[in-house]
């Protein structure tokens, strides 16, 4: 019988990053991608891909366009892995500040897909060698796993579970207090938004707690309604679609706390992430309801579909009882945010200059898009209540929806250092990279000021 003969290696086909003012003279020194490049009529613009044929059909190098003066960053690759036929791909000589594992992170960000529900695909996507994305990369996916997964398979009992097993990925502790319970260990808002949902999805407060004692407290506050119909101010069926988004801000919450985790920062973590789904039924809250909270402050139910700040209410109102070093939370919130800045870019509010300071640079270094947004005291009246301390939905004549419910918050948030992010979680347009649907958003710029401070 002859002997097997032993398959050679998989090699890895080289990926050229070029500039436009560095093509002339990458063109001198490899002319043999001259005829495909003249083709394609590449000139090292912002983008333009590339595939230089080998001489069996297959690809013998790729070429990728940074533009001028290689103005763009790592996170480029992120649009460049989902355009490249499956593979093993290597960066020939990246340019000045392409960390790898950076490079490694954009990648894994631009193949990701959610295949839940599909058959999978017989080839897997363009793999970067060597891949050194690591705990961020996979948090990242575990926050778009979640946002992605439709609300009946992701409910407060399943999301609940996603905590557990991260939990115990750390050895981390977990405490969860659910459905009437809630109302006696001090939770009345998250029970009022959620109370008309069925039993089997009660709502839930979701405490996970990690790290050293005597280490920095750090509290991360994630919203995290399943699904929100709007309650009794029920959305129409447009704004309803995609509304098993709206726990985002808890998905980002529980991924924030992975990359802490993995790193093993210097800090003692508080992840509050309340639960709830934003239900219809006999029980359900009315507008002009009055609402207990957990900070001991009246709120006037103004309006139904304002449902995160409640629960966010009660969650903040804990943080502070454990004096955090400093507060994040993270919440799709308002609409507003959208109409102020888009969908890709990320408004955040803080009195804090240090850490909005910190955030902004962040935010620029690892390609993370975020905009401060002011907290304008001339609007803090707008949510006075002529029956209660405060009411859930603005005035209109404030208009600032994202700037009122963020002002809201501040009325229940730690004293110190606290920053409200207002995340979409959603790619709302499909383009190579970015597939429509669930996004990761803040939570890379986040990390990096955290460890920054606490590393």
């Amino acid at each position: 019988m002859p002997k097997a003969v032993p398959r050679s290696p998989r090699r890895a086909t080289p990926v050229s990053l070029i500039g436009a003012a560095a093509w002339p003279a990458f063109l001198e020194a490899a002319p043999e991608v001259a005829a495909a490049a003249a083709l394609a009529r590449f000139r090292g613009d912002v983008g333009q891909l590339v595939l230089v044929p080998d001489s069996i059909g297959g690809v013998a190098r790729a070429l990728f366009g940074l533009g001028p003066e290689e103005g763009s960053g790592p996170m480029a690759l992120r649009g460049l892995a989902a355009r490249l036929p499956p593979g093993d791909y290597a960066i020939e000589r990246p340019p000045p500040g392409f960390d790898p594992a950076a490079m490694s992170l954009a990648w894994a960000l631009g193949t990701w897909r959610f295949g839940r529900y599909k058959k999978p695909p017989s080839e897997g996507p363009a793999r970067l060698m060597p891949d050194l994305a690591g705990p961020t990369a996979a948090a990242c996916a575990l926050a778009r796993d979640l946002v992605a997964t439709p609300a009946n398979d992701m409910g407060p009992a399943q999301f609940e579970a996603a905590v557990r097993a991260l939990a115990a990925r750390h050895g981390a502790a977990v405490e969860v207090v659910a459905g009437e319970a809630l109302i006696a260990a001090g939770y009345p808002a998250v029970h009022a938004v959620g109370r008309a949902a069925v039993a089997a999805r009660a709502p839930r407060m979701i405490e996970m707690s990690w790290g050293e004692a005597g280490a920095p407290l750090v509290a991360i506050v994630g919203k995290g309604v399943v699904f929100d119909t709007g309650g009794l101010d029920i959305k129409p069926s447009a704004g309803m679609r995609w509304m098993k988004k709206d726990m985002g801000g808890a998905a980002h919450a529980l991924a924030l706390s992975a990359m802490v985790m993995a790193a093993r920062l210097h800090v003692r973590l508080i992840v509050l992430t309340p639960v709830v789904e934003n239900a219809i039924a006999g029980d359900a809250m009315r507008p002009g309801d009055v609402l207990a909270s957990r900070k001991g402050l009246s709120i006037e139910v103004g309006n139904t579909d304002a449902e995160g700040r409640l629960i966010l209410a009660d969650a903040l109102a804990r943080a502070g009882e454990l004096s955090p070093d400093l507060t994040v939370d993270l919440a799709t919130l308002t609409g507003a945010a959208r109409i102020a800045l888009g969908p890709e870019i990320v408004p955040f509010y803080t009195a804090d200059d240090a850490l909005a300071a910190a955030l902004s640079d962040a935010a620029l270094r690892v390609e993370d898009p975020l905009w401060r947004m002011p907290l304008w005291d001339g609007y803090d009246a707008a949510i006075d209540s002529d029956i209660a301390d405060v009411r859930n939905d603005a005035d209109p004549w404030a208009q600032a929806g994202s700037m009122t419910a963020a002002l809201f918050l501040r009325r229940f948030a730690p004293p110190g250092a606290w920053v409200h992010f207002d995340l979409f979680a959603w790619n709302a347009r499909a383009r190579p990279g970015w597939p429509a649907g669930a996004e990761v958003q803040a939570i890379r710029a986040i990390f990096a000021v955290l460890k920054d401070r606490y590393g």
